[in-house]
């Protein structure tokens, strides 16, 4: 395979020595007026069998396709060729689990070997070419490896968050059809082990699936395996190994799926998003370096999980084809122990760049909002914080920027796009930042603004946001066998163009401002407001660590907002006296057209695993309508705090 040398990086600062011509602005043009020619230049940044002669062909799948005549491998472009370069004794994985009181980091050249075991055994289990293998496993070194291991075969994996329950688990399993399922025996949360085992059983059970397993026993649980289909991972892993089995790296075609992620859909039923393998290897290095500002050698940690998008393209493809060491975390922001523990982390490993939810800093502010824990840790290695997952609002990016002293970069995309569609790209020279933005479209994005007849709308105003067809490469070619609700649910309704699902507006110097969900903008009195801007005011007083503003269904208005609202630890002030303090702000500063007249306090809100907050569920419960428990919710209790907390006040 040919492609890049990626050697250590020198000590020089590379970002001093970017030349001027490679500003945001000139290489967004460069992409404008030649896309081809934009992406055959960055194709050059990882590893082909076959280098690609059509970059795009147009009639090829729903939109169009990347790279079609290019074959690689994703394994390969992550192990291999680091190893090849030079590179086999840096760090590849660190992985630092303060639940399990576990530390452990893998060089490159212990990647590979892994990586190469693992894959003999996943092929003396039937796997091969276009197999779908059902990865089910906690925050773990195995599932990276799993991944890299089903990848080295040209199989399909697809991840499913650790611990997610037997029915949505078993949905996933019915729509995959795998031949394998990787797991371990359990999943460690700060207060409780989860067995998974028993759910992977009755997952099976309900999807009818006869699927091999393969199980990682963790010291915590012992699974019971069962004879004939059930394999112990370590037992048949160290027979590979001391075999000396050497699996290659099968060739792919780029347009060759990679992965399967389900994302929720709005029929009840998952929708697969499907990921290619070029296009998406392609793009990843590209942010690397343009976006995020990061070599090969440094650390660089993303502060998610596998089971999401961002684990995906920054804890595994991002970081391993492009050569900083990735960090692996297995516990959460605040509770392993302190509101401290990622700041431990940063030190312990040089982080040169974080990239984290919001709500994992608003968790951390509300243990620790004066930043008391802050000082034992030495961060000077850390130059920039990023965030996305949700919206962050100002006053969280504010206090951000105010503690860690460092740029506090927003930045804006999707689980189908597997990528930033908007970001301030770091690596091109920062440019100013405007909080409450995103700030400007990626290359490969031609982001606009419009009304519900699809016509463009001034800046600053609201509108739906979407993208004009083709998307960039890494983008979702399609869903998982389903062309058609691919089409429908992202490309009908504004033709030639791509919906995002998310409104929000430009301003003039073309910064993008994300307000919400399409469905998070509510229609009172015939007004079309957004709930972002109202917690945006209410996230400002001083005395709210997180807070969420729902719709609820009104005779006479439609709608009308109501705030949800949680306390600073340490806040000894009255509630009721914090509740009209936010209803008089929202009346200031948004105006009484807003009818905002009722805010409560709550211990927490309902949220998914990735940090999301289930407004849609809230709102449901709110209305009285039909609601069913989410997969992804983090934890299922806190719906009912929100149901007693409106019955309290009449609703």
């Amino acid at each position: 395979m040919t492609g890049p040398d990626i050697n250590q990086p020198t000590t020089q600062d590379h970002r001093d020595a970017a030349p001027a011509s490679s500003s945001y602005h000139t290489v967004y043009e460069d992409w404008r007026a030649d896309p081809e020619g934009f992406w055959r230049r960055a194709a050059d940044n990882i590893s082909w069998v076959q280098q690609p002669e059509t970059i795009f062909d147009a009639d090829a799948g729903v939109y169009g396709r990347w790279f079609p005549d290019g074959v690689l491998n994703a394994s390969y472009n992550a192990v291999d060729r680091h190893v090849e370069a030079g590179r086999g004794e840096q760090p590849a994985i660190i992985y630092d689990s303060p639940v399990a009181d576990t530390k452990r980091t893998i060089s490159y050249n212990e990647l590979l070997s892994e990586v190469q075991a693992l894959a003999a055994v996943i092929a003396d289990l039937g796997v091969g070419k276009g197999d779908r293998v059902v990865i089910y496993m906690p925050m773990i070194p195995e599932a990276v490896i799993g991944m890299l291991a089903v990848a080295r075969l040209g199989a399909i994996h697809s991840v499913v968050f650790g611990g997610f329950a037997a029915p949505e688990l078993a949905t996933r399993i019915e729509d995959t059809e795998p031949k394998l399922v990787l797991t371990a025996s359990c999943g460690i949360e700060p207060s409780r082990v989860i067995a998974y085992k028993p759910l992977l059983d009755e997952a099976l059970r309900l999807s009818g699936s006869d699927a091999a397993t393969l199980v990682l026993q963790r010291p915590q649980v012992t699974a019971d395996l069962v004879e004939g289909r059930d394999y112990d991972w370590q037992e048949v892993v160290d027979k590979a190994r001391d075999a000396g089995r050497v699996v290659p790296p099968v060739p792919v075609q780029a347009t060759d799926p990679l992965y399967i992620l389900y994302t929720s859909g709005t029929t009840g039923k998952p929708k697969g998003v499907v990921r290619d393998t070029g296009g998406y290897l392609v793009a990843l290095a590209w942010t690397l370096r343009n976006l995020y500002d990061i070599n090969p050698g440094e650390t660089f940690w993303a502060a998610s999980d596998i089971g999401w998008v961002v684990g995906h393209s920054y804890i595994v493809y991002g970081p391993l084809v492009y050569g900083p060491a990735t960090l692996i975390y297995e516990g959460k922001p605040v509770g392993t122990p302190d509101a401290g523990a990622f700041w431990r982390v940063c030190e312990e490993y040089k982080v040169t760049a974080l990239f984290t939810a919001p709500t994992a800093l608003r968790a951390i502010r509300k243990e620790d909002p004066d930043s008391k824990l802050l000082p034992r840790y030495d961060l000077s290695r850390l130059r920039t914080l990023f965030l996305a997952g949700e919206r962050a609002d100002p006053d969280t990016v504010n206090w951000a920027q105010q503690t860690l002293n460092i740029p506090v970069v927003d930045h804006w995309w999707q689980t189908e796009t597997g990528w930033a569609i908007a970001g301030n790209p770091v690596g091109l020279g920062i440019l100013p930042i405007k909080t409450g933005s995103s700030t400007v479209p990626m290359p490969g994005y031609d982001v606009r603004i419009v009304d519900e007849g699809n016509k463009e709308v001034p800046a600053d105003t609201m509108g739906s946001i979407i993208i004009k067809l083709p998307l960039p490469p890494g983008c979702l070619p399609t869903l998982w066998k389903n062309d058609e609700r691919f089409r429908s649910g992202y490309l009908d309704e504004f033709p030639g163009a791509y919906k995002t699902s998310d409104a929000g507006f430009k301003d003039k110097d073309g910064y993008i401002f994300i307000m919400g969900r399409t469905d998070d903008i509510i229609n009172v009195a015939g007004h079309r407001l957004s709930t972002g801007g109202m917690e945006e005011v209410l996230a400002s007083h001083p005395a709210v660590a997180e807070c969420a503003v729902i719709g609820i269904a009104d005779a006479l208005k439609g709608e009308v907002p109501c705030g949800f609202v949680v306390l600073k630890s340490g806040v000894t002030d009255n509630p009721a006296d914090i509740e009209k303090q936010l209803v008089a702000r929202v009346r200031e500063q948004i105006g009484p057209v807003a009818a905002f007249r009722l805010a409560i306090t709550v211990g927490r809100l309902p949220k998914t695993r990735s940090g999301k907050i289930l407004r849609g569920t809230m709102k449901k419960i709110a209305d009285h309508q039909p609601w069913s428990l989410p997969a992804t919710i983090e934890d299922p209790n806190s719906l009912d705090e929100i149901a007693e907390a409106l019955k309290s006040y009449g609703l």
